[in-house]
């Protein structure tokens, strides 16, 4: 953006949000974007280009989606089948389209493997999760209050839950003797930071399966969450948006079945956020959804959501693709397998080079551990190597320290924004740093 040259010896004053420094851009997870948006890589015109590593976005299935749209092409441009331009130019209803809210019920269902059950009339439609997330922090919490959030956890965090609300984040931290799992005693010695800085804390908030993990919360794990909820008398939110991708529909328990095993007591403190941006590889299409057992919220959210509505058009095709049953099994059961088999391959190439990840069952990424390499384990040791792997080896990786992980030397690395031929490129271009360490040490 062009700068203007303007005198201004009196600047005019702007909001609190407008200078507020909590957006969080300033984080290597951003600084890496940035690093890889001014070299690209790219196989043929730039091969010695950053190869970005830190964006979690699903292209694995996505010839799958766009073989339906080319079959399907009417349920986009208003032709045969299709309700019409004009009903949906016209349609302005902030609950959203009726039939999209339905079969984003549907779809929540059958990745589940239809164990939890989801009511249409609770589903509210946000602009992705993103909005999803932020909307909920207004809805729950005030402007100094604070949400627990077990380490590591997503980057954007801390611009999405803090940035306009005003509500700040407590780490729940957690750490690789647990395999990073959340226990009951760093979630109480959270709630004791909280306090002790006066400060009131109105929700919980987990990913499920994990992001930066990779993994999924195990049953009696989320048991435990929700009893410290219902004990502590505040909310738990669940953002399940990479339900879709576990390598196995069994492995992925949602907040939902343990809420309906209960017979809904306590239901009203929990809530669900769920998105299309991942599980289906649409991040363009901003499609999330907010799913709630209490009314109130409900109606709430619903209210907001004016501010974050998706149009009429992307919900009708959203709607009549999944709706289609037969493609929705075929894409839930092929993605899972593809993901699963590119997670491998890196897994695999990793370790072949001397590298360990912690043992994953889902997501878009790895959880790799490089703290061996660490000239001193500190976070800023590990930003030095950070630094080094997107500088020279120039891979664009999320350090752990950004993910707020009280370990150094742990990183997200991504593996399903790319082609297989990427991937390996990225995979040799580890091995050629990881040779000239041992050839460094020995000499």
């Amino acid at each position: 953006m062009a700068v203007l040259d303007i005198e201004q010896p009196n600047p005019v004053p702007l909001s609190t949000v407008a200078i507020s420094n909590t957006h969080g851009e300033d984080s290597p997870y951003f600084a890496g974007w940035k690093a890889y948006d001014e070299n690209p890589y790219d196989e043929l015109s730039n091969p010695t280009g950053v190869i970005q590593m830190g964006l979690a976005e699903n292209q694995v299935s996505f010839d799958m989606v766009e073989k339906y749209l080319e079959e399907h092409s009417e349920e986009s441009s208003w032709g045969k089948g299709a309700p019409g331009f004009r009903e949906n130019a016209l349609f302005q209803d902030y609950h959203g389209l009726k039939s999209f809210r339905q079969a984003m019920a549907g779809f929540m269902e059958e990745i589940g493997g239809g164990r939890a059950k989801f009511d249409p009339d609770r589903i509210v439609i946000t602009a992705g999760a993103t909005a999803a997330n932020e909307l909920l922090t207004f809805i729950l919490a005030d402007p100094g209050d604070a949400l627990l959030i077990p380490t590591p956890y997503y980057p954007g965090f801390n611009r999405d839950l803090r940035w306009r609300t005003g509500a700040k984040i407590i780490p729940i931290h957690c750490d690789s003797k647990s395999n990073f799992q959340v226990t009951p005693e760093a979630m109480e010695a959270a709630y004791k930071k909280a306090e002790s800085m006066n400060t009131k804390v109105k929700g919980i908030l987990v990913t499920n399966p994990s992001n930066p993990l990779g993994a999924t919360i195990q049953r009696s794990v989320l048991e435990q969450i929700l009893d410290f909820a219902i004990r502590k008398n505040i909310h738990l939110v669940s953002d399940e948006i990479y339900s879709g991708s576990t390598f196995s529909s069994t492995e992925f328990i949602s907040i939902a079945e343990i809420v309906e095993a209960r017979k809904y007591k306590e239901a009203e403190r929990v809530h669900i956020v769920y998105s299309l941006s991942k599980d289906l590889g649409l991040p363009g299409f901003r499609v999330g959804t907010i799913y709630s057992y209490n009314d109130t919220v409900v109606t709430t959210a619903r209210r907001m959501s004016s501010f974050t509505l998706i149009s009429s058009q992307t919900q009708h095709l959203l709607a009549c693709m999944l709706s289609n049953k037969e493609f929705t099994q075929n894409y839930i059961k092929t993605n899972r397998e593809r993901l699963q088999k590119r997670y491998e391959m890196i897994i695999n190439g990793l370790r072949s080079t001397g590298i360990e990840c912690l043992k994953g069952n889902a997501g878009l990424f790895c959880w790799m551990n490089l703290s061996p390499l660490l000239e001193e384990n500190t976070r800023e040791g590990e930003l030095a190597l950070w630094d080094i792997i997107l500088n020279e080896v120039r891979l664009n990786i999320s350090p752990g320290s950004s993910c707020r992980c009280s370990e150094p030397g742990w990183f997200r690395v991504c593996f399903a924004n790319m082609s297989e031929q990427t991937l390996e490129v990225a995979l040799r271009r580890i091995h050629d740093f990881m040779e000239e360490r041992k050839k460094g040490k020995l000499n």
